[in-house]
């Protein structure tokens, strides 16, 4: 499993000079998004997917990536992370401190609808993104919440005049008397131990298939460490 840091932080780079923009992206050039390949061989072409596309060859989701409007796709990181804190839920479980989970350890049936959660047939974009947010349906027939929410948080104070608005993918976990809501009316029911959120560190790559959305590397796969603790 190969980690390379460097296009992270280029991603970053580009979310902290160009993000007064509508759309910013990682391929191409700033001034113009797109890209021309598809979403899977974009994915394919750069090292920090190189495990996500492993996991997407493994579930036979490449035609549904490739077909799908919008994906937020994961980084290695975010495998990683699952790896790790799955490991540690197992050892605890199972009462066996040395035992190994690894990639190849994965359930990849079960992992299909768990990437299909990150697959969404709309094209999603940034510019419609608002702070409230609004519900799409996922391919795995679940809603995930989407928001745009300006923050200074990773600008430098004093440089911006108009702070940038960061996408946001979130999952809604259900609690007693508060289910998820099947559209917007219902989101001023929730509280805010029922959202997690995962900011992405890159938006608005446009492959010849859909929109592309990267989530930062400190998201887990499947919300999974959220879940877990």
């Amino acid at each position: 499993m190969k980690h390379k840091l460097f296009p992270a932080f280029i991603a970053l780079v580009c979310i902290a000079l160009f993000s007064c923009k509508k759309e910013y992206t990682i391929g191409g050039s700033v001034h113009d998004p797109h890209v021309n390949m598809t979403t899977y061989d974009y994915l394919k072409n750069n090292p920090l997917f190189d495990t996500v596309v492993l996991l997407i060859d493994k579930t036979g989701l490449k035609d549904e990536v490739n077909a799908s409007g919008t994906f937020f796709a994961f980084t290695n990181y975010a495998l990683d992370n699952y790896i790790r804190v799955k490991q540690e839920q197992l050892r605890v479980s199972l009462e066996q401190p040395n035992l190994v989970y690894t990639f190849d350890s994965l359930d990849f049936k079960t992992m299909k609808d768990s990437l299909r959660a990150y697959l969404f047939k709309d094209k999603i974009t940034l510019d419609k993104a608002t702070k409230t947010g609004k519900l799409y349906k996922s391919n795995d027939g679940e809603l995930r919440l989407v928001q745009g929410i300006t923050s200074s948080d990773y600008t430098n104070g004093g440089v911006f005049t108009q702070y940038p608005v960061y996408l946001y993918l979130t999952k809604l976990i259900p609690k007693p008397g508060r289910p998820v809501p099947t559209d917007e009316s219902g989101l001023p029911n929730l509280t805010p131990d029922q959202y997690l959120q995962t900011r992405c560190q890159t938006t608005g790559i446009l492959t010849t298939t859909g929109v592309l959305h990267v989530l930062n590397n400190q998201h887990t796969f499947t919300y999974f460490a959220d879940l877990f603790n």
